[in-house]
Parts: structure tokens; C-alpha cells; sequence
């Protein structure tokens, strides 16, 4: 009897959890450190992806931060320099800081293996992360609030996942003001670099991004008109050009960002797949898209749709069809396109089409509201821009002057609110073209007249900007081709002669 007591007791005893520390390595800390300490230059191998949040020790973390301040100064971090800005008298085991910092020195490694110990802090300081997120997923389950769905769990779930694995950091939270001027110091140095000097992504339009500055990163840019005026076709003119220019450039981890151009994520709510390549290939090769449609083709044409098609294959343009697509959907997708692909600009044709996580029958301007909300965080979390068609209310037909205006953005006050940017679309020709008179009378001279002033032209109206000038840019448009393109500029036209 007494055996079996024992063995039940060793039994109970196998089965009590063991206790599991959070993954680290102290010694990979150790080294990188004792490397920066030794030979500064060591700091500039791991400075670009990892932070001092990823270090477990948070001495280390204290040593690593204020050892990189003093180096991007231009100082010399040193145990001698650095003892000053820490407690050097407080105890690390047996050490006081100032001799630790003496020690890690001394026992430092070589500055070539810096950037494999900052690679093993940082994928430990992952998965450190990865089991915070789990263990919240897991907590949140189980006590879950009455009105959190499991749909939202997952979607809050997907989002801190995409971000850590974006950032290796899921908390969000603040980032100090010096970390934010850092970043814009950047963004003015690339854009400085940059052919064109745009601080965003050139839209391939000239006039457009001379007043935009390109488009820029985390903004929602909406872009409305009435239909017929084409703004279908500027946001697949813009696509197509940001697509073509892609150029990849190697980052210090291995992953690519777009030197120029970028890869677009094309959510297309109206049109098929094959309806908006066939305005793609329309535009670029210069055939009318009601003649390819037809099959209505000459052999020159054809040859030129060929050619054009090899070419397009290239491109990093990637196109969704879903009808009635859901913000949650739409977000779940172009986080996973990012995380495959990469992701640099996102259109989205159009926003009435998209539909809200709300119940049916609920009120549509909260269901915009909801939608407008979603793209911009979606736009801040990406950091990416988002370009969202909207259609305007009729009553832009009952004024004598039909320019749209912000008041007219249909069924939200929300997508005025909400957005970064408002464009609109505007062409003169179109009414104009409804309202020929009598031929042969003097009306319609007159009116032939005010014809040839506005054919084949297009205003893009900044109706509001956050951070530009608004104003009117004028554009050229071709109908056949669906394409906008630049206007000639007076003194680069020939010299006309009398």
C-alpha cells in the first residue's frame, strides 16, 4: 500500500507544471553589447530593426538606448562615457553597473557576428510578443464581453499579428516625439533624393503631383465625381502608372520596399477583372476598348495589344472582384497582400458599394460612417494610401454650375471628415455636349465654339487637402482610350505661325 502511495505522490509530482521563462538569451544580449562598447561602428549593423524594447534585461535595454543616443550624436560610447547616464554604484549580481559595463567590454565579441546576435534578440523579442498576443487571444476567449463577437476577436487578433509581424512590436502605444521627427527628417531626405522631389508616391501626373506632393503614405484620398466624368478611369490611370514604375529596393532585413512606384491592390466592387484590363490595355495601346471588346480589331491593332500585354503581365497590380465587399474583408485582404507581396497603394471603386459590419436594415449614413472610419485607420496601420471613389449626389445636376462641391459627397458627412484628401472630377465637355443647339443657327456657333475650348479636357478639383494648397488641375482626356494624361504646357507646344 505504501508503494502505491508513493508512486501516486511521484505521479502528482510529474504532473505539476513546470515553470517556463519567457524566451531570451542574456548572452546574445552580453555580446552585442560588449561589441557596440568596443567598436561603436557595431551599433549601425543592427540600428535599423532592432530597438531597445527587445532586449529582455532591462539594464540592457537602458545600455543599448542611451549608448545609441551618444553614437547617432557622434559621441563615443564607451563604459567610461556611459557609467555617467546610469545608476553606476547600484548592483548587478556581484558587479556594480560600472564594472558590468567594464565586464561586457571585455568579454565583448567580434563586430562581425553584432549583426547575428541583434537578429537572435529581435526573432526571441518575437516570439516573446507572439506568446503575449496567444496568451490574450487565449484569455479573451474564455471571458469574452457580451457584445465582442468572435468575428471581432479574430479581425483584433489579425491586426496585432500583421503588426508585429510588420514592426516586431504589437502594443502600438507612444513612440517619443524625438522617434516622430526622426521619421519626418526621413521622409524629407527621400523625398529630396527622389526624381520629381515628391514626398509620396508619384501618381504619373505631372500637374496632380506638383499639387499633392505624389501620394502620400496613410492618407485616405477620395476621389469623387457624377457619372460619365471618369474618375473610374483616373483611378485606373494612376494605378496602372504606380504599378509600372515599380522599382524593388533591398532593405538591410532582407525584405524589399518600392524605390519608385509601388505594388497596388486594386479593389474593384463595379467592375470584373477582366472589364478593368481590358481599360488598361485600352489606354496603353491605344485601341478603343469598345473595338477590343467587339473584336472589332485591324492586324496593327492587334500587334499592339500583344506587345502592350507582355508588358502588363509584369506589373505588380493586383486585382480584387468581390462585389459588396466589407471593411473587415477588405482589411484582412490587404493585410495579407502586404505580408506576400508587399502593398503601396490600395484603390477601391467605389465606397457605396462596400458594406458595413452592421446589422441589415440599419441606418446606411452610420454604415458609411463606419466604412469612411475604416479605411483611414486601415490607411495609418498599413501606411499606405488608400484612393476611394464615391459617387456625388444628384443635386450637382439642378446648379447652373455643375463643379461638384464638398457638400455634395453622398449620404456622409463622414467621408469629408475622414478623408486626407477630397478630389473631384469634373468635365465641362460632357454637359456641354447635351446641350448642342439648332446646327446652322447662331446658338450653335457659338456653342461650337465653347466645344473646341473644352474638348478633350478634364479638371481634377482639390477640393480639400490637410497638408497642400487645394485648387484646380487641369488634365487631358481621351474618351476612347479611357486615359488622362498631362496638358502641354503652352511653351512647350511648337511655335505656331500666322
Amino acid at each position: 500500500m505504501t508503494g502505491m502511495a508513493e508512486a501516486a505522490r511521484k505521479l502528482a509530482v510529474a504532473e505539476t507544471p513546470i515553470y517556463r521563462e519567457a524566451p531570451n538569451n542574456i548572452e546574445a544580449e552580453q555580446a552585442l553589447l560588449g561589441a557596440i562598447l568596443v567598436n561603436n561602428d557595431a551599433f549601425y549593423r543592427v540600428s535599423d530593426f532592432l530597438k531597445p524594447a527587445h532586449f529582455y534585461e532591462p539594464l540592457h535595454r537602458r545600455i543599448y538606448e542611451i549608448g545609441g543616443d551618444m553614437i547617432r550624436m557622434g559621441k563615443v560610447a564607451t563604459p567610461i562615457t556611459l557609467k555617467t547616464f546610469l545608476p553606476a554604484e547600484e548592483k548587478v549580481g556581484d558587479f556594480t553597473v560600472a564594472q558590468y559595463l567594464v565586464r561586457l567590454a571585455a568579454e565583448a565579441v567580434t563586430v562581425i557576428n553584432a549583426a547575428d546576435y541583434g537578429r537572435a534578440i529581435y526573432d526571441l523579442a518575437t516570439r516573446r510578443a507572439l506568446i503575449t498576443v496567444g496568451e490574450d487571444m487565449v484569455n479573451i476567449a474564455y471571458d469574452a464581453p457580451v457584445d465582442m463577437s468572435p468575428q471581432e476577436q479574430i479581425e483584433d487578433a489579425e491586426r496585432r499579428l500583421f503588426e508585429l509581424a510588420e514592426t516586431g512590436r504589437y502594443d502600438g502605444g507612444f513612440e517619443s516625439f524625438g522617434d516622430a521627427v526622426k521619421t519626418a527628417i526621413d521622409m524629407a531626405s527621400a523625398a529630396y533624393m527622389r526624381d520629381g522631389h515628391l514626398s509620396g508616391i508619384a501618381s504619373g501626373l505631372r500637374d496632380l503631383d506638383n499639387r499633392m506632393g505624389g501620394l502620400q503614405p496613410s492618407d485616405l484620398i477620395v476621389l469623387a465625381g457624377r457619372p460619365a466624368m471618369g474618375k473610374t478611369s483616373l483611378a485606373t490611370n494612376i494605378a496602372f502608372n504606380v504599378a509600372h514604375a515599380y522599382e524593388p529596393a533591398q532593405q538591410a532585413d532582407g525584405s524589399f520596399k518600392a524605390a519608385n512606384g509601388g505594388v497596388v491592390g486594386f479593389f474593384s466592387l463595379e467592375m470584373s477583372s477582366e472589364q478593368l484590363a481590358t481599360r488598361i490595355i485600352s489606354e496603353q495601346a491605344e485601341v478603343p476598348s469598345s473595338k477590343i471588346r467587339r473584336g472589332d480589331l485591324t492586324e496593327p491593332d492587334f500587334e499592339k495589344l500583344v506587345s502592350c500585354t507582355q508588358t502588363l503581365q509584369k506589373i505588380p497590380l493586383f486585382i480584387d472582384q468581390t462585389g459588396g465587399i466589407s471593411i473587415a474583408q477588405l482589411a484582412a485582404r490587404a493585410r495579407r497582400l502586404k505580408r506576400q507581396r508587399g502593398l503601396d497603394v490600395i484603390v477601391i471603386d467605389y465606397i457605396q458599394l462596400m458594406t458595413g459590419s452592421s446589422k441589415k436594415g440599419d441606418n446606411r449614413v452610420q454604415e458609411i460612417t463606419e466604412i469612411t472610419t475604416g479605411l483611414k485607420a486601415l490607411a495609418k496601420e498599413l501606411n499606405t494610401p488608400i484612393i476611394a471613389l464615391s459617387q456625388l449626389s444628384r443635386q450637382v445636376e439642378n446648379r447652373e454650375d455643375k463643379r461638384p462641391q464638398l457638400s455634395d459627397l453622398r449620404e456622409s458627412g463622414s467621408i469629408e471628415q475622414d478623408a486626407d484628401v477630397v478630389l473631384f472630377v469634373y468635365r465641362e465637355e460632357y454637359y456641354l455636349k447635351n446641350k448642342e443647339p439648332k446646327p446652322g443657327t447662331e446658338e450653335h456657333i457659338k456653342w461650337e465654339t465653347e466645344m473646341n475650348e473644352v474638348r478633350g479636357k478634364a479638371e481634377v478639383i482639390v477640393a480639400k487637402q490637410r497638408h497642400g494648397p487645394t485648387g484646380t488641375v487641369s488634365l487631358a482626356f481621351q474618351g476612347e482610350f479611357t486615359r488622362f494624361t498631362d496638358l502641354a504646357e503652352d511653351q512647350h507646344l511648337p511655335e505656331r505661325f500666322e
